[in-house]
């Protein structure tokens, strides 16, 4: 598979999100393991977690320790693999909130390197700001955290541009990357995936088929995306990953996935070829 950049590592330009194997309606552990190891054989290289994908705070971290243990069990190369992994959302009797205080953000980083079996986690981002904690502050722990070494990487999440800018200031330039939600059916945030692209920041979008509800809707939804597909002789969800990697060359998708078949499908819009024209109409759709 081709690959893409994040800081000084290149990924796989499709990654794996983790979060609908341990959320609500999640497969069980063995199929869990089994999607994780499919992604892995296809040649994906980045597998993104948090440590709220779980689904209460009485399991907090069980994505991280999922993704460790399939990690550690399949027996292949893993230094080309970048876990990411998130700060900062908490899951109070399974409610999202979030906590992007700095005494959390400490606690947090120590128990996902704990949940991963890691001396140092390749990608760390917050999870989403606090409005009740100024973001320089949230963001300054996860730069305490670079200069710590407790991660190699700093990433920030749901972040608008100004938001941006600012957590690039306060990091010294070392911001690697961004992850917004991001899909056929969710463009708001174009002006930041634009911003990233100036910096040449990566954009990692979350949701890219509409999330596990909606993914397999993009077809009926979207026309475009259909006739683009039936073209190609594949699947609308193939079109919709080839149309973001089309986008810029800091794009990384990291469509979620419950089985080892879907993250197959995934995995082949990579070599996916879209014409300048089909990506026009698509993001004109």
């Amino acid at each position: 598979m081709k690959t893409r950049a994040i800081g000084d590592r290149t990924v796989s330009e499709i990654g794996l999100g983790g979060m609908q194997l341990s959320i609500s309606g999640r497969p069980d552990h063995d199929q869990g393991v089994a999607t994780i190891h499919a992604a892995l054989d296809a040649g994906v290289t980045l597998i993104d977690t948090a440590d709220a994908y779980c689904l209460d705070d009485s399991e907090t971290g069980h994505n991280e320790r999922l993704i460790g243990e399939a990690l550690r069990s399949w027996g292949g190369d893993l230094s080309d693999v970048l876990v990411a992994t998130k700060g900062g959302h908490v899951r109070p009797e399974g409610r999202w909130e979030v906590d992007g205080s700095p005494d959390h953000l400490r606690a947090a980083c120590d128990a996902s390197l704990t949940a991963l079996g890691v001396e140092a986690i390749g990608l760390y981002q917050l999870h989403r700001p606090d409005p009740s904690v100024p973001y320089a502050e949230s963001v300054g722990v996860v730069g305490d955290l670079l200069d710590a070494g407790k991660i190699r990487m700093a990433g920030i999440s749901n972040a608008d541009s100004g938001q941006i800018r600012e957590a690039q200031g306060i990091l010294g330039g070392r911001l690697v990357s961004v992850q917004n939600q991001f899909s056929p059916a969710f463009r708001s945030s174009e002006p930041e995936l634009r911003l990233c692209d100036e910096l040449g920041i990566a954009f990692l979008p979350w949701g890219p088929l509409g999330g596990a509800s909606r993914a397999a809707e993009v077809g009926s939804r979207f026309s475009a995306f259909a006739e683009v597909a039936s073209a190609h002789g594949v699947s609308p969800q193939q079109v919709a990953l080839a149309w973001m990697l089309a986008l810029s060359p800091v794009v990384i998708p990291i469509p979620g996935s419950s089985r080892p078949s879907t993250i197959e499908d995934s995995v082949a819009a990579a070599d996916l070829g879209l014409t300048d024209d089909e990506v026009e109409r698509l993001s004109a759709s």
